[in-house]
């Protein structure tokens, strides 16, 4: 027996691009990444050289997930207060603000 479900195909094609994006990612790591963790979260810290300048790697140990920060994106983060982030945390394993549909 096989399962299978809508959109089977796209998110499989999405999923193959963002393994793409990473090892692309990956393969302009410099130096050793960084490791921070709780009991609540771990991550990994990269810096990557990509074609577009120099990026930082965010990946979650736990779950996989990650993400690529140029520099201007990384300095918005210090112009957020607190509330920012609490509402990040608040909505755990989703993006803050919901997609725009295509």
């Amino acid at each position: 027996m096989t399962l299978s479900w809508e959109g089977e195909d796209e998110d499989a094609r999405a999923a193959r691009r963002a393994a793409d994006q990473k090892a692309a990612l990956e393969a302009g790591r410099t130096g050793e990444p960084l490791r921070l963790g709780n009991e609540f979260s771990e991550i990994r810290v990269s810096r990557v050289e990509t074609r577009n300048g120099s990026r930082l790697l965010v990946e979650s140990t736990r779950s996989g997930q990650w993400v690529a920060l140029c520099p201007l994106e990384l300095e918005a983060l210090t112009w957020q207060n607190t509330a920012t982030f609490a509402a990040m945390i608040g909505n755990p394993f989703g993006p803050l603000l919901p997609e725009e549909e295509k």
